[in-house]
Parts: C-alpha cells; structure tokens; sequence
C-alpha cells in the first residue's frame, strides 16, 4: 500500500514537473503532439585532456556546441559523464568552465556525472594523493608553485561530487543549457522512509511524448567501491558508505520511475547511467560485482515493463549496441567488432525487451549520437535500431 501510494503521489508531482502526455496531444493526427517523433543528442566523455594542460578538446568543444545547435531536429541535450579525462586535475575552475560552455547549447542538457570528476578524483593521476604506508596519512599532490594541493579538496570524492551538485545541480528540477527542459529530481521526490535520498539531486526523470527518461548516478570505476581511495590498502569507511547509501537511493530511485511506467500513459523507457556496468576492462568479473545491485534491478524491471527499454552509457568510451541482458544478441561495434562478452559479465538474465548502447567518447573529431524516438513504431533490433528507438552516430568534422 505504501508503494502505490508513493507512485501515486510521484505520478502527481511528475505531471505537475513534466506536461502529461495526453496534455500535448494535437488534433491533427499522429504524426503530431504526444505521438511526434522526437530526437535527442547524446555524449559524453568530453571534452577529454592527455595530460592536465591539454585542451584539444575542450577548445573544439564550442564549434561541437554549435554544430548541435544547428541541428533543428534536435530538442534535448544528454551527457552520460565524463567531463575529463582520468589525467586531468579535479577543480572547482574546470568544472566552473563546462558549466559556461553548457550554457551556449540552444537545447536543454541532462547531465550525469561520471567517476572522473569526482569518484576517482582522490587518485594521484587527477591530482588528488598517494596513501603513506609510513604515515598511514595521504600525501596530496602539490601545486609547486603554490604548495597548495591541485585538486579541489585534496581529491575527496565526496567533496567532489558536492562541487558538482552545486555547480551543475544548484536547483533541484532545473536543467542545464538553455534550461527549458523540466524534469523531476530525486531532491523534490525522496522515498518516504528514506528521506536522505534528497541529497540525490542529480537523479532526475522526465516524460516526453510517451517515453519516461531516468538517470541515476553509477560511475565507472566499479561503483566506486573496488578501487581503495588514494591506493590505500582496503577502502575506507566513508567510501564504503558513499557507495551503499548512493547504490541504495539509486535502486530506490529506479523503482521510482518504473512505478511511474506501470501507471499508464508510458510506451518506453530510457535509463542513462555513466558506468559501463558490463566492461571489465582487463580485469575479473569480481571487479563488476559491485554493479549486479543496479544489473538485477534493471533486468527485473525490464522484464515486468515489458515495453522497451533502451540503456544510454558512456565510460569505455567506444561505441557499441548490443542487449547485454540477453545470451548470444548480437552486437555492433566499431568496425563491427565488439571487444567482449557482455552477457558473461553478469550471466544469468534473458531479457529480450532491453538494449544497451555505449556512446562513443574522448576521441577527436568529438561525436556525438542522434537519437530518434517515434512513438508506437516497431522497429526491428539492429544496428541502428530498436523498438521506437533509432540512432545515426554524428561526428563533428
């Protein structure tokens, strides 16, 4: 009873957020109002640095900026995190000056964050420390000049991550860009029984002509619970607990949005996560084991949906489209190849109704994907296609 009177009142307080999509329906047919086919821009991993003074990318983010802009098609703005590299410095300056460059974007952007700007801004390659085996403290890196360290609060994730809600997310529900887009956030919704889940500014959802959009905070790195801050010997117990405060208001957060899905009006859904929970880049598959919280709960979502499901990602940075819930789907990758096997990462789920697409980041030219959602198609699965979904990749030449 209290689940649905918690969906039921979240249902409210979306509509009063997000125009229902009954709201924006025109009389003149399907190919208008709530059944318009509608396209976002999608990226992420950028702009990425080779080294802290590097500024390719970011220089060549304005022309990016506008070659988005230019696209009329496109209404919506998503990065799915990564706003440097894992060799650039965590400053409160930097992140200052993406949220500038963000503001020329004619759309409204949604933003997650990603695990460089903040989940890995304690290790020494980002600026933030080494732990001291002989001192038990951690040496920060210094700024030479200054002997001040380089990284915002020594490289503290969770001092991070309370800089980038205050310079990305300084009002619940407010989006960036041109700021046009409402959206629900966790902040203006918290479970009843866990009001600490307010803190989770960052998680929002929204409705858009039939299709529910929800991001939830996961970083790569898994989870950040596997990498001990600062390469300490085991991992502290405020990571511990940011870890398993955040991954419990996300999975909260989760059945949020899929309540809101099962109360009708929604055709599809679409989850944005920065982690590629999938990829064990070079390691075992106990380095994924802090995701299968986040893998299970979207399968089993998925599964009693059974609607379309589409998982937006970023993290190992080269495309690919593939349903990793499901033994044996093919996959499309660069150059046609896929790097490895998803479904092994976290076997034992068949969901037919799910599929993944990792957008392709940190490279330059900077890309960029165009998503394209018609309402009520069937799209075959393929390689530019799923359910209502279709997709081209962009690059900014």
């Amino acid at each position: 009873m209290t689940r649905r009177l918690y969906a039921a009142a979240g249902l409210a307080l979306a509509m009063t957020v997000v125009p229902a999509t009954a709201a924006t329906a025109d009389e003149d047919g399907p190919t208008r109002g709530a059944r318009a086919p509608f396209t976002l821009a999608v990226y992420g991993d950028a702009p990425y640095g080779t080294t802290p003074t590097d500024t390719t990318e970011f220089d060549a983010t304005p022309a990016f900026i506008a070659s988005v802009n230019a696209d009329p098609n496109v209404g919506t703005v998503i990065h799915v995190g990564d706003i440097h590299s894992g060799k650039q410095y965590c400053t409160a300056a930097y992140d200052q000056s993406i949220a500038a460059l963000w503001k020329t974007f004619a759309d409204p952007l949604v933003y997650t964050p990603g695990d460089n700007e903040w989940a890995d801004c304690h290790k020494a390659g980002e600026g933030g420390g080494k732990y001291n085996a002989a001192t038990g403290q951690i040496d920060p890196v210094l700024d030479p000049a200054t002997g001040q360290a380089v990284d915002y609060a020594a490289g503290n994730p969770v001092a991070n991550l309370d800089l980038v809600r205050r310079t990305f997310f300084p009002t619940p529900g407010h989006t960036l860009g041109s700021g046009t887009l409402r959206v629900l956030s966790q902040a203006q919704l918290p479970h009843p029984l866990h009001p600490e889940d307010a803190q989770y500014v960052e998680n929002v959802l929204w409705v858009k002509n039939g299709t529910l959009f929800v991001t939830v905070n996961v970083p790569g790195g898994s989870n950040n619970d596997a990498d001990p801050w600062y390469g300490a010997p085991t991992a502290s117990q405020p990571q511990l607990d940011e870890a398993a405060h955040r991954t419990a208001a996300d999975l909260r957060w989760l059945d949020t949005a899929f309540a809101l899905a099962h109360l009708g009006g929604i055709s599809s859904v679409v989850v944005t996560t920065q982690a590629d929970m999938w990829d064990l880049d070079g390691k075992t598959t106990a380095h994924l084991a802090n995701y299968e919280p986040i893998v299970d709960s979207l399968a089993s979502h998925t599964t009693a949906f059974g609607k379309p499901v589409l998982l937006l990602v970023g993290d190992s940075h080269v495309y690919r489209s593939d349903n990793p819930l499901s033994q044996g789907a093919p996959c499309t990758g660069d150059q046609g190849v896929c790097s490895y096997d998803a479904w092994n990462s976290h076997p034992n789920h068949e969901v037919p109704n799910f599929h993944r697409i990792v957008v392709h980041g940190s490279t330059v030219p900077l890309e960029w994907l165009k998503l394209t959602v018609t309402p009520g198609a069937h799209h075959p699965t393929s390689a530019t296609s799923f359910g209502p979904f279709s997709w081209t990749r962009v690059t900014d030449s």
